[in-house]
This record gives C-alpha cells, sequence and structure tokens, in this order.
C-alpha cells in the first residue's frame, strides 16, 4: 500500500469526537495508507471539563492496544511544553521547556500512548524564560535514552530553532530536524495581526520555506492548512488579515485548477504543499469520515508543472 503524506491531526480526539468515532477514523486513515498521527500533551485542555489535557494521546494508546502489531506501523509525534498551569492564565503561564518538565512529560505522554517510544518529540512553543541550552540537553537526552526517536520545533522563529540545533550540534546531541508551523495557500497580508496569536512565532512564511528548502534533513508540518474551513465554507470566512488582493488572485487560480482536476478547493491546496519544493507534510484534522477521504485524495494529485506555476504566480 502507497503511504500518503499526511500527517492527522488528533487535536479534539476524545473531547470534542468521541472515542468511538475517534477509533473509527484512524482505522479509516490506516487502512488508507496513512502513517503519521499528530497529537499533544495539552489536547485538548479548553474542551475538557478538567481544563487539563491527555485526551488525544489517552485515546490514541487505547486504539493501539486494541490492534496488536499496529505500533510499528505508525509515526506518532507528540509535544510538550504548553499545557497550563492549574489556576493561572493561559497562554502566560504554562509548563514550558524546563528538563524536569520535559523529562515528566515524556514519561506522561508515554504511559498515556502505551508504547515505549515516541517517534518525533515537539518542543511546542517557544520558551524565553528557559536557557536553549537548558531545553536542548534535555530533549536530546530522551533520543540518547530512546524514548524518542526524532526532535522537532514546533511554533519557534527559524533562527531560535537553528541556534538550538547549533548547539546540539556542537555536543554531539541529536538537534532538531522538524519544523511545525501553519501554514496554507493563501497567505495573511505582511504584518498582520492573525488568528494564531498565542503562537507569535507560529506562521510560516518565505524565510521559513526557504530555511527548510536549504537543508535536506528538515522536514515541515504545516498545521491549519485548510484555515478551519475557509476554502470550503461559505459561514467561516477567511479572517481579516487574508483581506489583500492577493487572496482574490489566489482564490481564483485555485479554483480554476480544481475546475480543471474535478477536485475541490481543499484538494488542490494539499496537493499544492505536498509535491513543493520542500514537500511539505499538511496535519488535517478532521471530524468525519468524508473530511478524512477528501485530505487522503488530495495529498494523491498531482499537479502538472504548468498548473503549479499559476498557482506560484497568483500573487
Amino acid at each position: 500500500m502507497t503511504q500518503v503524506n499526511l500527517a492527522l491531526g488528533t487535536m479534539h480526539f476524545g473531547t470534542l469526537v468521541d472515542e468511538a468515532d475517534s477509533f473509527a477514523l484512524l482505522d479509516r486513515f490506516v487502512d488508507a495508507g496513512g502513517t503519521i498521527l499528530d497529537t499533544a500533551d495539552c489536547y485538548a485542555f479548553w474542551a475538557a471539563p478538567s481544563g487539563t489535557g491527555g485526551q488525544s494521546e489517552t485515546v490514541i494508546g487505547r486504539w493501539l492496544r486494541g490492534r496488536p502489531g499496529l505500533r510499528d506501523r505508525v509515526f506518532i509525534g507528540t509535544k510538550v511544553g504548553i499545557e497550563p498551569l492549574p489556576d493561572l492564565e493561559w497562554p502566560a503561564h504554562r509548563q514550558g521547556l524546563w528538563a524536569p518538565v520535559i523529562a515528566k512529560g515524556i514519561e506522561a505522554s508515554l504511559r498515556r500512548l502505551g508504547t515505549d517510544r515516541v517517534d518525533m518529540y515537539w518542543a511546542h512553543l517557544d520558551d524565553r524564560d528557559v536557557e536553549l541550552e537548558e531545553t536542548v540537553a534535555a530533549m536530546a537526552g530522551l533520543v540518547a535514552d530512546g524514548k524518542v526517536l526524532r526532535l522537532g520545533a514546533s511554533n519557534h522563529p527559524a533562527w531560535r530553532v537553528e541556534r538550538a540545533r547549533q548547539i546540539a550540534i556542537r555536543q554531539g546531541w541529536e538537534p532538531y530536524s522538524a519544523l511545525q508551523l501553519s501554514y496554507s495557500y493563501v497567505q495573511p497580508r505582511p504584518l498582520a495581526a492573525v488568528e494564531i496569536q498565542d503562537h507569535p512565532f507560529g506562521m510560516a512564511g518565505s524565510e521559513s520555506i526557504d530555511y527548510v528548502r536549504s537543508d535536506p534533513s528538515l522536514w515541515l508540518w504545516a498545521y491549519s492548512p485548510l484555515l478551519r474551513g475557509s476554502y470550503a465554507r461559505p459561514d467561516r470566512p477567511f479572517g481579516e488579515s487574508y483581506d489583500h488582493p492577493g487572496t482574490t488572485r489566489r482564490l481564483a487560480v485555485l479554483g480554476e485548477v480544481a475546475e480543471e482536476l474535478g477536485a475541490t478547493r481543499n484538494q488542490i491546496v494539499l496537493a499544492w504543499l505536498t509535491g513543493g519544493d520542500p514537500a511539505i507534510t499538511p496535519i488535517v484534522g478532521v471530524s468525519s469520515a468524508a473530511q478524512l477521504d477528501e485530505a487522503i485524495t488530495g495529498v494523491s494529485i498531482v499537479l502538472t508543472d504548468e498548473q503549479r506555476q499559476r498557482l506560484d504566480a497568483a500573487v
């Protein structure tokens, strides 16, 4: 079976998506050739009565326990660093990327997931309150201990990722080799306030793309690639930061290519992401089989050079 370049976003599994539906979506994803699962220790604290996370990891762990032998067929990425602190305002007060937090965080994630290792462990949000050397050493130590196979930085500016990588390389430690940022075909205005202000460095821009393109060892995962349904649903319009002429031009070309291929605009966005330079792995959160099938078909579409050039030229 051909593997698909798509990460299944499981943020709301165990909260807004109940366990039975979560299991069904996970089964359908794997049966279609999906292998990459994206979660975090804090998912989804905002949707849970407890105000704490862990529900998504717990559901994935229960799903795996009911399917012996499946663990080696899936690539699990989870995150540490932004679980809220009790009775304090979030995001100003979160667990952060201190070494003790990372050490406790991986043990809790492994327990919930019911596994002996995590394939990708993400530092979830840049933490300027902690010396970068402390975070880098703690993360790399998990690789040395065999608890983690690969490390990534989510919602970090490129310069901080590179500084962290150089610290690790100088010490002979495992460096970050992946970035997770929000990225899509339609882009907000430069300097505009976007809808992810909790993550001020969460948007991938031209610098991030160039950074990943320049180093084949780096892997970019893109969250919110479909902009929360804005490409398809009139009741979910693009945010104010996307209100500029470039959006109009891009949506026009996107519609043309979708019509040519008999596809949806969502599917062309996913095809554009996965087939570009660099090839990007989109993270798509779904709550129905139809949404999942649409995404899997989208990442399987191969755009012609001419179609990609038209899409790229619309600015």
